[in-house]
């Protein structure tokens, strides 16, 4: 086996591989978007088995060949048990990481997303943000890190507190934009506008939003 490193990162998606493994993807912060097997990880007992879920947060100990990594051990930061415990907020947590899935490549820096990720996690635990806000706060602020922001639309009218947290999430880092709350009328602009980034920006339809639409 070839030698073993260190990432930290987050587990977007997992899914069972042959009878024991399971194969998944993590948003690294060294690595971007990698791909592996966790060996023996739904074998009870398992080292990784905790460690392969999505949305388990830490610092994975790794090792590559031609086709693929291999997911060896892993320290957990955290787990994210309550999303587990709430259909709706798992359901945006799924979409979130799909979103990351679809936007992120291996061989990148995944710093910013990763630490987005982490804090819109965070946020959909807590009862002091509604969800819908902390959808487009991240799906707005995912297109800001990836360079495509275009600023406000030029055929719309935005109220003032509208335009405020759009240039607030523009130049807050990703680790402090869960910072403040809006009106419903200025939460209701902001989903809209994020509705028309997202069709601009990438065009594509994501599985976890439809399941999640029927939800809410």
């Amino acid at each position: 086996m070839s030698a073993s490193y260190e990432v930290t990162g987050m587990v977007l998606k997992s899914v069972p591989a042959g009878e024991y493994d399971r194969r998944i993807e993590i948003l690294t912060r060294e690595r971007g978007r990698i791909s592996g097997f966790a060996r023996g990880a739904r074998r009870p007992g398992s080292t990784v088995m905790a460690a392969s879920a999505p949305f388990v947060s830490g610092t994975f100990r790794i090792s590559e060949n031609k086709s693929a990594y291999q997911i060896l051990d892993a320290r957990v930061d955290n787990f994210f048990d309550k999303l587990r415990d709430d259909i709706t907020a798992a359901c945006y947590g799924s979409y979130f990481m799909e979103i990351l899935q679809y936007v992120t490549r291996e061989n990148s820096d995944g710093t910013e997303l990763l630490k987005l990720a982490y804090q819109s996690l965070r946020a959909l635990e807590s009862d002091a943000f509604d969800n819908r806000l902390v959808r487009a706060v991240f799906e707005i602020k995912t297109v800001m890190i990836e360079g495509e922001y275009p600023g406000p639309r030029r055929d719309a009218e935005y109220l003032d507190a509208t335009l405020y947290a759009l240039d607030f999430l523009f130049r807050t880092p990703p680790a402090k934009v869960y910072s403040f709350s809006v009106k419903p009328e200025v939460l209701a602009e902001l989903e809209s506008y994020s509705k028309w980034l997202l069709a601009k920006t990438w065009g594509h339809r994501f599985q976890s939003l439809e399941i999640l639409e029927v939800l809410v």
